[in-house]
């Protein structure tokens, strides 16, 4: 003990940094220099193609022409970021279709071999999703790249997957190789793969040549297919609408009498994929083509007594092209307004019946709007965030009619006013309504304070009679205590 305190007092310091760097000397002539330079993405063909490539039909990009400039960055650094990993990575699904139809995606996913986790833990901004299918959101900025792992069969008895009686998978998180992943899909059009590095697209099942021949076909046995996700049946209506590609002989035959099935399907997902119907910009088409294969039934069961209606015919017609027009010219459109003029007509109707019970008009109004909402909740679950904006564009209607005194100016001041005023129009170009009161309105809201008094119609109805106040009897005072 004694030793180690003198060699610490009075042993050179110059010994202890000798010694370090000799040791430092000795490690860097065993250890392998490390290389400064990043991993660059090689962009030339590989020599060997993996097995499952080769029942692949590889397309060069001077066949397809996809424009690798109409790609976000961030789908690009998404596959790049994969591929670096030491993993496959792929654009695929409809982006791809999309360009080979010289068309620009709304977004982009990626397929790849790398587990939901190995993709988690390559890009520092992305989050697991799902319980049913597992997907990983990669963010970058305000975009977002979905990243799928290639799914295997979910007839596999390991896997982790479940199928109900009738044969529709509720849960599917089985793995398996681009091949496997490549059958899963639903139309051949969405199975092709897209590797931006190479600029090559993979064609497992004739999609590309479908798509220069502008039809629409499933992969597999239709029954099937349908059976395993009863949505396809609306999503081969929907892409057929919008893409304006016609739907196989054999895909379309089985949709008529298989439309029950879409019954088993959970309200939620159905408004999901309706919504997305609605608001492909070709709406009209696919509500023709709803009513034709008999699928509305099951969705809008109110629509089909509507549009048997001229007058509830010609308002729904007008309003669904109201939303295409607004869609196909690059603006936005409010679901809540599309659901309102949808079903407004079966309102009118329980309004009708509410009142000639004997109900007031407005509760009698309300009363309405809560049982064909709830009615069909039973069918096409809407999410709540729009009900409550369409309750409140059915219940401003009957304001529109009052143009005396200040209702009108307080109207003007109402949150939703625009969206009321806008039903209030389709309903005067409908002919349910007279078009002057819509003009009265586009004037009255244009105009000035002096011009507005001026318009008010004279206050014909009956004035409340307005409450007295009584006053309270003095008590007498309380005798004072003996």
């Amino acid at each position: 003990m004694i030793k180690k305190l003198f060699d610490k007092i009075f042993k050179p310091k110059g010994d202890k940094v000798l010694n370090k760097d000799l040791n430092k000397n000795k490690h860097s002539e065993t250890a392998p220099a490390k290389s400064s330079k990043r991993p660059t993405l090689s962009t030339k063909k590989n020599a060997r193609r993996s097995a499952d490539l080769d029942s692949a039909t590889i397309i060069p990009q001077k066949k397809h022409k996809i424009d690798r400039t109409l790609l976000s960055n961030a789908a690009i650094k998404t596959t790049e970021g994969l591929q670096k990993a030491g993993f496959d990575a792929y654009l695929v699904g409809g982006a791809v279709r999309d360009l080979l139809l010289n068309r620009i995606p709304k977004d982009f996913d990626v397929a790849t071999n790398a587990t939901p986790e190995e993709v988690n833990r390559i890009f520092r901004r992305s989050r697991i999703i799902g319980r049913r299918f597992r997907l990983v959101h990669v963010l970058f900025g305000d975009e977002t790249i979905e990243v799928s792992t290639f799914r295997g069969s979910h007839l596999e008895p390991d896997g982790d997957s479940k199928v109900t009686d009738s044969g529709r998978i509720i849960r599917d998180n089985v793995f398996g190789s681009i091949v496997d992943d490549a059958i899963r899909r639903d139309f051949t059009a969405n199975a092709l793969y897209y590797d931006p590095s190479s600029e090559e697209v993979l064609d497992f099942h004739n999609g590309f040549p479908d798509i220069q021949a502008g039809i629409l076909r499933m992969i597999g046995k239709p029954e099937i297919r349908y059976a395993e996700d009863p949505v396809r049946m609306l999503r081969a209506v929907r892409l057929s609408a919008k893409l304006g590609l016609k739907i196989d002989a054999a895909t379309m035959a089985p949709i008529a009498k298989m439309a029950d099935l879409l019954q088993d399907v959970p309200p939620s997902r159905l408004f999901d994929e309706m919504l997305k119907l609605f608001l492909s910009g070709h709406a009209i088409e696919s509500v023709a083509a709803l009513r034709e294969q008999h699928l509305h039934h099951g969705l809008l069961p109110m629509l089909d007594v509507v549009l048997e209606q001229p007058l509830g015919e010609r308002f729904v017609m007008l309003a669904l092209q109201n939303t295409d027009n607004r869609i196909l010219s690059g603006k936005s459109a409010n679901p809540s307004f599309l659901f309102a003029t949808l079903l407004w007509h079966e309102v009118l109707a329980a309004w009708e019946s509410y009142k000639a019970q004997g109900e007031h008009a407005i509760p009698a109004l309300h009363l309405a709007m809560s049982e064909v909402i709830a009615t069909q909740a039973e069918k096409l679950a809407i999410h709540n965030r729009y009900t409550a904006t369409m309750k409140e564009i059915w219940g401003m209607q009957p304001r529109f009619e009052q143009r005396s005194g200040k209702r009108p100016f307080g109207l003007l001041t109402h949150p939703r006013y625009r969206a009321g005023y806008d039903f209030l129009l389709l309903r005067c170009e409908s002919g349910e309504l007279p078009k002057e009161l819509g003009e009265w309105w586009t004037t009255f809201a244009d105009a000035d304070n002096e011009t507005r008094t001026a318009m008010l119609q004279a206050d014909t109805a009956p004035k409340k009679r307005k409450k007295r106040n009584r006053k309270k009897p003095s008590t007498a005072a309380a005798p004072e205590a003996q």
